[in-house]
């Protein structure tokens, strides 16, 4: 119970203190920031887990920070955060290394986070079923579903 209410506590303050350019230029205290938001979504907050997701995947260094940004991002996309499954497809349509582009994925992943209301991915789903491509067949009365989504929530 005191972990739990801890680790909130530090993680709040770690929140907080991104909104100070001074307080993410310290090095010591960037380590303990990111220690609050790997503590987090390590307890399976799941806007912790898109939080720190994005961090890692955008910011974090190497393969391994980047590979830890998409898993927690997944988990998040998974448990219904909008913005980690828009981010999940945008890098599922994203070639590396490790795999190349999957549409079909992509357009799961903004499925839901359409369901979950992020109007920028209906907007991007239209266009993925009107274009097609990657392993998806263009569909343009699925497009035109998602246009009307997006008009719905907004864009």
């Amino acid at each position: 119970m005191l972990l739990g209410v801890q680790a909130r506590l530090g993680y709040r303050v770690a929140r907080k203190l991104m909104g100070w350019r001074w307080a993410v230029q310290q090095p010591k205290l960037w380590r303990w920031m990111e220690g609050q938001f790997s503590r987090m979504a390590a307890l399976g907050n799941v806007s912790a887990q898109s939080f720190y997701g994005h961090i890692l995947v955008f910011r974090g260094r190497g393969f391994g920070a980047r590979s830890e940004g998409i898993r927690l991002l997944r988990l998040a996309g998974k448990a219904g955060d909008a913005k980690a499954a828009y981010q999940m497809g945008i890098i599922s349509l994203s070639e590396d290394a490790s795999h190349g582009p999957d549409a079909a994925e992509a357009a799961n992943w903004w499925a839901l986070a359409t369901e979950a209301g992020h109007p920028l991915a209906a907007t991007r789903l239209a266009q993925l079923y009107r274009a097609g491509g990657h392993g998806l067949k263009a569909d343009p009365e699925q497009a035109k579903r998602y246009e009307a989504c997006a008009a719905k929530l907004g864009l």
